[in-house]
């Protein structure tokens, strides 16, 4: 096994045997993924914040575009629905370097995959990160890592494959491309956040201890930064779901969501990043706002689903998945019971105090 938090990054053949050194890669590319990091929660999220908003909900989702036959899978093949109101949400990071509006077979991969669930009564979430090359079993494909899945599919597959390996029934998919995040910080003025001492950014800028207002570019330069964090690429995911926190406060907070004009421009910034299935509508959107409509961000739980370090599959570098722990996971979030889970897992959860 090699050490999972070092300076390098996992292979990115998705469907090769061939992975490309990590130092031949172009910056930009890596600095995308973590765009995508930071913009592939940020649906759910601001639908949560939003709440009985409803002139923003229904503006948004006529901003955001619709993906056809996301779920065109046999039903014979699918979980089972949860009782209930709870949903569960596939979030997929594209990796291409423009949005793919049509599926193209090697187009893209999801570079970023989560899993967003909220159970019964929607008071609360969890989002679960699955790295993207964790190494697992795609339907009719064989084993692959698991951001081939959309690769070789489209949105049908890369559904079937996570509802597979988590057994749980997918509700809603949402896609997400890097463009926007920068200009929704922006649009929100800034975003507050506190630093208990003195924060390093990517750029090496140091942002002394205290109260700061980041605004889009100097936010970006904090969720990139790893090569200054103990915990390397650990450490900078807590950073990211750190600041998507501040990101929701700011949306509750600011009064945002009751100005016409703030709204526009936030509508616009995301609509140029993410899109939904064709199942969830405008109207759907607005209904499941209202029913998160008391979700805050300190109800949000951030964590990563378990894995064993990172190894080989030939000559492709990939993460190892725990399939014991990981069923225990999803175990827990099919039963309502993660309290259990989470008190005798408390490793993969990542808390408030982020560097």
């Amino acid at each position: 096994m090699s050490n999972p938090t070092a300076d390098h990054e996992p292979g990115d053949a998705a469907t090769s045997g061939a992975a490309t050194p990590a130092r031949d890669r172009p910056r930009r590319r890596r600095n995308r993924r973590i765009l995508i990091i930071v913009l592939v929660t940020l649906l759910v999220l601001v639908l949560a914040a939003a709440g009985g908003a409803f002139w923003f909900v229904n503006r948004l989702s006529s901003n955001i575009e619709r993906i056809p036959d996301a779920f065109d899978i046999p039903e014979e093949e699918r979980p089972a629905e949860l009782p209930g109101d709870s949903i569960t949400f596939l979030l997929g990071g594209l990796d291409g370097e423009n949005k793919v509006d049509v599926y193209e077979p090697g187009a893209a991969r999801t570079d970023t995959i989560m899993l967003a669930h909220f159970p019964q009564g929607r008071d609360r979430g969890y989002l679960v990160s699955i790295p993207r090359d964790t190494f697992i079993e795609i339907p009719g494909q064989g084993e692959n890592k698991i951001n081939a899945a959309y690769s070789l599919g489209g949105p049908a597959l890369f559904v079937q494959t996570v509802e597979q390996l988590t057994g749980i029934r997918i509700d809603h998919l949402a896609l997400i491309d890097w463009n926007g995040f920068e200009a929704l910080t922006d649009e929100l003025g800034g975003v507050t956040m506190t630093f208990d001492e003195d924060t390093v950014l990517a750029d090496d800028t140091v942002l002394p201890a205290g109260t700061h207002t980041l605004d889009g570019a100097t936010a970006l330069q904090y969720v990139r930064d790893r090569k200054d964090l103990p915990g390397g690429d650990f450490d900078r995911v807590k950073r990211q779901q750190n600041y998507l926190r501040a990101l929701m406060n700011e949306l509750i907070s600011s009064g945002t969501l009751t100005d016409p004009g703030k709204v526009n421009g936030i509508a616009g910034a995301i609509g140029q990043a993410a899109r939904v299935d064709d199942e969830l509508s405008a109207f759907g959107m607005v209904e499941l706002a209202l029913s998160m409509n008391s979700l805050r961000a300190d109800d949000m739980t951030f964590l990563t689903v378990p894995t064993d370090g990172t190894g080989w599959a030939g000559s492709q570098s990939i993460v190892v998945y725990d399939e014991a722990r990981a069923d225990e996971l999803w175990a827990a979030l099919t039963a309502d019971d993660m309290d259990t889970f989470l008190a005798a897992n408390p490793d993969l959860v990542t808390g408030t105090d982020v560097r």
